[in-house]
C-alpha cells in the first residue's frame, strides 16, 4: 500500500511553531515513528508553503496512490484550487488537521477540501495523521 502525505503552509515548522497548539515534534521525527507502527505501507511526503506545488503533487499522485493525506494548512480554508485538485483525482483524499479548526477563528471554520475528501479527521494532534491512516486499511 501506498499513501502520500501532503502538508501546507507553516507545517515545517512543526516543533517550533506554537507548541501548546501543535506540539513540540517535528514531523519528521514523527513521520520515523509512523513509518515504524505502519511498516506494510510505503509512505512518501511532501510539503511546501506554496499553493500550486501542493496542487502538482495532489494531481502528480492522485492517479496511483491507494491513499493521500492531506493537511493543507491555511489553504484549507482559501484554496478553490486546491479543492478543485482533490475533486479531479481518483486517490481518496482524508483530510487532516492537528487543532481542532472549530474551536479557533471563525475563518477556519470553512474548507474548500472537505466536501471532495473522503472525511476529515482534526483535532487530535499528530495522532490525526495516525487515525487517516488506519481508514485507508
Amino acid at each position: 500500500m501506498k499513501i502520500a502525505i501532503i502538508n501546507g503552509p507553516n507545517l515545517n515548522l512543526l516543533g517550533k511553531r506554537e507548541p501548546e497548539v501543535y506540539g513540540n515534534q517535528t514531523f519528521e521525527e514523527y513521520l520515523t515513528s509512523l513509518k515504524l507502527k505502519f511498516p506494510a505501507i510505503e509512505f512518501v511526503y511532501f510539503q511546501s508553503n506554496i499553493e500550486g506545488e501542493l496542487i502538482d503533487k495532489i494531481q502528480e499522485f492522485g492517479f496511483s496512490y491507494d491513499g493521500i493525506i492531506l493537511n493543507a494548512g491555511a489553504y484549507t480554508h482559501t484554496s478553490v484550487g486546491i479543492g478543485d485538485a482533490v475533486k479531479a483525482i481518483i486517490s481518496p483524499v482524508v483530510e487532516v488537521h492537528i487543532s481542532n479548526t472549530f474551536s479557533r477563528e471563525s475563518f477556519r471554520h470553512q474548507s474548500y477540501i472537505s466536501g471532495n475528501a473522503k472525511g476529515v479527521i482534526l483535532g487530535f494532534g499528530l495522532k490525526s495523521y495516525d487515525l487517516a491512516i488506519v481508514s485507508f486499511l
